[in-house]
This record gives C-alpha cells, structure tokens and sequence, in this order.
C-alpha cells in the first residue's frame, strides 16, 4: 500500500470515530418520568416553574446553588436543583427547558435555557404602565 492510501484509512477512521463520539453525547428530549428511567443518562426536559411551591436562592450561602419545583409538559413535578446562579428574569418565563441528569426524586440541571414572555403579541406592542 501506498502512504496515500495508508494516511486516506487513517483519516477515516477518524472522523468516524468523532462521528461516534458526537452521537454518544447528544442528549433527548425527554420528560421526567423517561428521565427517572435512565438515570444515569443526560436529558432535555420541557416543561413550566411552580411559582406555588418554595424557590431557594440565597447568594451568600452559595451563589451557585438553586432550587425550585418545576412541571413537565406530563403533568409531573419534581424537585430541580440548578448547580449555577439564578437566571435573571426567571419567574417571567413562560417555558423552561432543563439539562441534565435526574438523581432519585430530584433532577440535577447543569444548564437551563428559558423562553421570555414575547415583547409582541399579534405585531403590536403590548402595554405597559410607560407607554399608556
């Protein structure tokens, strides 16, 4: 075989094996009961905050600690712990979308994406007490 051929087999190799790799690592959608399921798998779960249960965020004890309830799109609830800040805005959101992995009753988020209220609705500008 030529050194061509021989570096061409390597390469491929290569980007299959990343190709593998990316697959691994990619998370589902998923609610909390499939995600109890699987514990020790990483899923998206969608799904809205339980503004009637206790919320804990207390910056001086650990400012990279918070805790809520939230409701899958299932109707289940569980205890979420984030392992970062309190996201700015949040009791406004009107989705949120966890990432990360359940341990027991609770989910243990490493990331947190939110979808806002929309600034519009049907093209015009909602109102507010400065623009009445």
């Amino acid at each position: 075989m030529k050194k061509v051929h021989i570096i061409g087999i390597i390469i491929i190799a290569v980007a299959i094996g990343a190709i593998l790799t990316t697959l691994n690592n990619t998370s589902t959608y998923a609610n909390f009961s499939e995600a109890a399921q699987s514990p020790g798998s990483e899923y998206h779960v969608v799904g809205k905050y339980n503004k009637d249960k206790e919320s804990i965020y207390d910056p001086q004890v650990n400012a990279n600690l918070f805790t809520f309830y939230m409701i899958d799109n299932q109707g289940t609830e569980k205890k979420v712990i984030l392992n970062k800040n309190k996201p700015q805005d949040f009791e406004r959101s009107e989705q949120i979308v966890l990432i990360g992995k359940m341990q027991g009753e609770e989910f243990i988020a490493s990331d947190i994406l939110m979808k806002c209220p929309s600034k519009y609705n049907d093209g015009k500008p909602q109102e507010t007490a400065d623009n009445k």
